[in-house]
């Protein structure tokens, strides 16, 4: 078994053979029970989840599994993105010394998806004080403090030098994705540049073998900056987009009809995206993309309508890709039914449990993924509007990152991180009393057998994946 290697634009095996990777990712949360339940049964329950096997060898581990291995070859995919975070191998309260348990769920599943001939490509999805002030760097500010500490950095690359020094010899690890979604607000991307400098030295000084993919800034949209001698600077290098589009959600400008006009908006997109990597001859990887789904108890009778023109966003997005040769990882494996290629069933324990919460999380667009703010849209926009007339200089108003204009920069502060604040402690709170029979139960909702599949977006995966 050869390690995969980039060869100018292109993935290639140890025999030379282009090697296209399918896939998808997995994600997991982890915050606030430990106040409620107490460490132990606090981890009892995520282990339980995300699969340790607590003197059980029989027991097999919930969230993934080898159901899910079966399941995801089965439709021809052969690589998952795994998405870790720095507090899997550090405590802040204790940081550069490997926590003894670092190494448990990544190993497990691993191990499992070698056995069936997928790869894993390990992504660091959040990084001490946050990489970018979205939900998904798991800082609990809309600051991007990682970047003007060079503590958080250090941290981050003697982290990295753990995990390549781990998995140097593992050749079903595709490789690592240093640095999910990076956020430098400065206008030369200086930081981020430096970072992967340090990154790429620290890794090769113990690890020379496996991939290292790198997002570009801004949420893995912008290379605009990147040094101009990337493809000898950086040694066996993929560069990471992601192609998100705007019509797979429920602030699309309109329906998605598939009109020529709305197929090359999202094909210009995609290209200019990979723009920069394409003049360099550089290999891209699209580390994430893919559409939301409408749910019945949410949207009604028009859930199908809804999702059908999601599956044909779908199918556009992976034409595109595949006229391109292009490599991809979409988000996500499962969920509890917004987007996964499979999803917890509404009859399980744990949906049960939570469905008016749900309810309540979801009419009040505490999430920032994907929201639908219908219900509260009335009470942010004045918000909103009394910055804009308060700040006499328009220009005063852009800020960065420039995704985020002035609705969404209120709403991401005041509706996705304050009001969320508060409900991930009722979230929390359901769990009190709970014994660990009980908590084992409620992890199980979250195990293969108790999931159904998306079958429109499994089957559009199918019929482009590499049978």
């Amino acid at each position: 078994m050869s390690f995969l290697k980039v060869s100018g634009s292109k993935i290639i095996d140890g025999n030379g053979v282009e090697t296209m990777l399918y896939g998808a990712v997995w994600f997991q949360i982890r915050e606030a029970l430990e106040e409620v339940l107490g460490k132990e049964d606090s981890d009892f329950f995520f282990d339980k989840l995300f699969g340790v096997e607590f003197n059980e060898p029989q027991f097999l581990e919930h969230f993934f599994a080898e159901p899910d291995a079966l399941f995801f070859k089965s439709l021809g995919l052969n690589c998952i993105r795994i998405a870790v975070g720095y507090r899997h191998f550090e405590d802040d309260m204790n940081p550069r010394v490997l926590r003894p348990d670092a190494f448990k769920h990544l190993d497990r599943v691993i191990s499992i998806c070698s056995a069936h001939s997928i790869y894993t490509i390990i992504d660091m999805h959040t990084a001490p004080g946050g990489q970018s002030g979205g939900w998904h760097a798991d800082a609990g500010t809309h600051l991007a403090n990682f970047w003007v500490h060079k503590d958080f950095q250090d941290r981050l690359i003697w982290i990295w030098t753990q995990i390549a020094a781990h998995y140097r010899d593992n050749p079903w690890v595709a490789g690592y994705n240093v640095l999910n979604e990076p956020a430098d607000p400065h206008p030369q991307h200086s930081r981020v540049i430096s970072f992967y400098d340090r990154a790429h030295e620290a890794i090769r000084a113990v690890d020379g073998s496996h991939i290292i993919f790198l997002d570009g800034n801004t949420f893995a949209t912008d290379f605009s900056h990147f040094p101009n001698d990337a493809g000898t600077r950086w040694s066996n290098t993929a560069y990471s987009i992601h192609d998100y589009s705007t019509y797979g959600f429920p602030a699309s400008p309109e329906p998605y009809t598939r009109s020529e006009e709305q197929k090359d908006r999202m094909k210009k997109t995609y290209k200019r995206k990979r723009s920069w990597m394409d003049e360099k001859g550089l290999c891209v990887w699209n580390g994430e993309w893919g559409p939301v789904y409408a749910r019945k108890e949410y949207d009604g009778e028009e859930t199908e309508k809804i999702n059908e023109q999601r599956y044909m966003v779908l199918e556009d997005q992976l034409a595109i890709y595949k006229a391109d040769r292009l490599s991809w990882s979409i988000w996500l494996y499962k969920d509890i039914g917004f987007q996964g290629m499979v999803y917890v069933s509404r009859s399980t324990p744990y949906m049960v449990k939570f469905r008016d919460f749900l309810a309540k999380k979801h009419r009040l667009a505490a999430d920032a993924w994907g929201e639908d703010d219908r219900a509260v849209k009335h009470i942010y926009t004045p918000i909103a509007q009394l910055i804009k007339d308060s700040v006499s200089d328009p220009s005063k108003l852009n800020l960065y990152p420039p995704l985020w204009h002035i609705d969404k920069r209120v709403t991401r502060i005041s509706r996705t991180i304050l009001v969320a604040e508060f409900l991930v402690k009722e979230w929390a709170e359901a769990f009190r009393g709970m014994d660990r029979e009980a908590l084992d139960v409620l992890a199980r909702s979250f195990s293969f057998s108790n999931c159904h599949k998306r079958e429109g977006l499994n089957a559009v995966l199918e019929a482009h994946a590499g049978h």
